[in-house]
């Protein structure tokens, strides 16, 4: 039997597409696979940099030292070798957001080209590389929450470039130059710079994909997106597809998939996720995430109040603004 289990598929809001899909299983078809092994080479890569940025301590202590300190020479080397081996896992994280970007455009390519005649179809005969897909918005989602809460990471690269700056001036030869060139620091500088950068990636990247692809009609990523949110949504919210999740954790994992798909598609679409003509039921998304315990979702409802592109429009319904207050 397949994992992807169609239940019932409409267009109309009243009667969004209900599915239940097997996140937790799915596992690629001949048709898939080509696709599916490109972008499993940079989902194995995902793990290890969500661990290596959870234990990303900084070198504050060695950075304020040497600030107080500015004639020991002794305290600006130690805090030099402090923060060198710091910006090369930055450039890491970095040159991973340029791999997952061009991952997601395989996906992209796949689910949304004319192959089915709508994304119920794709979803339901891809279901592997819906997965993939769900695992880079939750690994995004993740990454964001882990650095927006992390503030050594732009102390650390700010004072590495200020110091790298002041040793050309002196003609100092810098050990560390050679790990981020002047250009490469100017990106990695912008990326961070981004309260959610990895999903600034993704955004930008989705938005890229439908310019580049002109002969796509817009709607075949939009609905590709609109139908992912509502089917995460109907397995949160109804207790016998729920109660199917072998793991808690494919719990966390589909509501951040859910606002991840209802950002994109905020980015994408000409009007967004919060207008009325919108093909993704807001205030009942906002509700499953509002019936979480606060604690494990404060980060989500975050990330659709200051991430998203049109919340605040006129047009955007006062209860769905309310709810987010």
């Amino acid at each position: 039997m397949g994992n992807l289990l169609k239940v019932l598929t409409c267009t109309d809001l009243e009667q969004e597409p209900n599915f239940f899909l097997d996140f937790e299983n799915a596992q690629p078809t001949e048709a898939e696979r080509d696709v599916w092994e490109q972008v499993d080479v940079v989902l194995k890569d995902a793990k290890g940099i969500l661990d290596e940025l959870q234990s990303y301590k900084g070198a504050g202590q060695e950075i304020r030292e040497a600030i107080q300190n500015p004639s020991d020479e002794a305290l600006q080397e130690q805090a030099w070798a402090a923060v060198v081996p710091l910006v090369g896992k930055l450039k890491k994280f970095y040159e991973f957001s340029q791999r997952l970007e061009a991952a997601l455009h395989s996906l992209l390519g796949a689910l949304t080209n004319e192959t089915h005649s709508d994304p119920t179809q794709h979803l339901e005969r891809e279901q592997a590389l819906a997965k993939q897909f769900a695992e880079i918005l939750h690994f995004t989602l993740r990454f964001d929450e882990l650095k927006m809460t992390n503030p050594a990471i732009q102390n650390d690269f700010s004072y590495y470039r200020r110091t790298l700056s002041r040793m050309r001036i002196n003609n100092v030869p810098a050990g560390g130059e050679n790990e981020v060139n002047n250009e490469l620091a100017n990106r990695i500088s912008l990326f961070y710079a981004d309260a959610t950068p990895m999903l600034k990636t993704l955004s930008d990247g989705t938005t890229k994909f439908v310019s580049e692809n002109k002969t796509l009609p817009i709607e075949n990523t939009t609905d590709c997106l609109s139908t992912m949110a509502s089917v995460c949504k109907v397995m949160l919210e109804a207790p016998e597809y729920r109660s199917r999740f072998n793991s808690e954790e494919t719990v966390s994992f589909c509501l951040r998939v859910m606002v991840g798909v209802i950002i994109l598609y905020d980015y994408v679409h000409p009007v967004g996720a919060f207008a009325k003509s919108s093909k993704i039921d807001m205030k009942g998304c906002i509700k499953v995430l509002k019936d979480q315990p606060p604690n494990s979702v404060e980060g989500l409802l975050n990330a659709l109040r200051y991430t998203t592109k049109h919340l605040n429009d006129e047009s955007t319904n006062k209860t769905i603004k309310s709810m987010l207050q």
